[in-house]
């Protein structure tokens, strides 16, 4: 299998089962409606689990740009393939959401809230504070991008590895997904809140894409300086990307500032 087709399939795999869950425990009317963030965090982890195993022998089921970003910086990965393989990832996101729709239509079409509607698909910030938000995805995409240079470093039974990626995704949501809900992916977030703009689904609502830079920005930062970090400092390597790393977390950190004064600047204005 052609590497970037295999990057379309596997994230395909990852957003179906993923997005999936989220449809399953808060939809109107679905079984397993209020199972809760266990539930969630767990679905998650077997997503990504399957995702890998179905792709990794063909691409390294990066399925994920901020890993894509993190594995280029580290040095494991062709710059001339980071671009194609997003775009596959984000393509396969989207026939994955398209999946979750055709399979809960009914659900969706009886959810009165279109908030719940969106979530399904998009991720969003329980306090706005783009500072504070592009923290938590730079920490968790750090934590992710780090872990999986670390699994990649230790020996483990044939065909294990994909599981222990599973727990770590397991691990990042239980323990730090509550804040954002924990995107640690550009692809993940980016290719679902597209398909919610596209698809017709009824009484949706908007997309809200003025909180969209967050899981885009903050998990390509934060994977990026995951990577060179791990370089520095495990691998007592001499990193030229450190700096371009920190670069970017500190710009994409003053972009937060920015936007915190544009949206108060804006709330203040209809106020008046």
């Amino acid at each position: 299998m052609n590497a970037y087709i295999a990057e379309f399939v596997g994230t395909a795999i990852l957003i179906l089962f993923g997005t999936g869950v989220v449809a399953n425990v808060n939809l109107k009317g679905s079984l397993a409606q209020g199972a809760g963030w266990v539930v969630i965090a767990f679905g998650w982890g077997f997503a990504v689990t399957f995702g890998v195993y179905a792709v990794g022998q063909f691409s390294g089921a990066h399925i994920n740009p901020a890993v894509t970003l993190g594995f280029a910086f580290a040095g494991e990965f062709p710059w001339v393939d980071v671009v194609p393989y997003i775009i596959a990832q984000v393509l396969g996101a989207m026939v994955g959401a398209l999946l979750v729709w055709l399979h809960f239509m009914p659900h969706f079409k009886a959810e009165e809230d279109a908030g719940t509607k969106l979530g399904v698909y998009a991720t969003g910030a329980v306090y706005p504070n783009y500072v504070a938000n592009f923290a938590s995805e730079m920490i968790g995409t750090f934590i992710l991008v780090m872990g999986l240079l670390f699994i990649g470093a230790n020996e483990f039974t044939e065909g294990l590895n994909p599981l222990i990626v599973g727990f770590l995704i397991t691990a990042i949501g239980l323990s730090l997904g509550g804040t954002t809900g924990y995107a640690i992916n550009p692809a993940r977030d980016f290719g679902p809140r597209l398909a919610h703009f596209l698809m017709p689904i009824p009484g949706k609502g908007g997309s809200n894409w003025k909180y969209s830079p967050v899981p885009i920005l903050g998990p390509l930062s934060g994977g990026a300086l995951g990577a060179a970090v791990y370089n520095t400092v495990f691998l007592s390597a001499p990193d030229v990307y450190l700096v371009a790393a920190i670069i970017f977390v500190i710009a994409v950190l003053v972009f937060g500032v920015f936007l915190n004064k544009a949206i108060l600047k804006e709330e203040t204005s209809k106020l008046m």
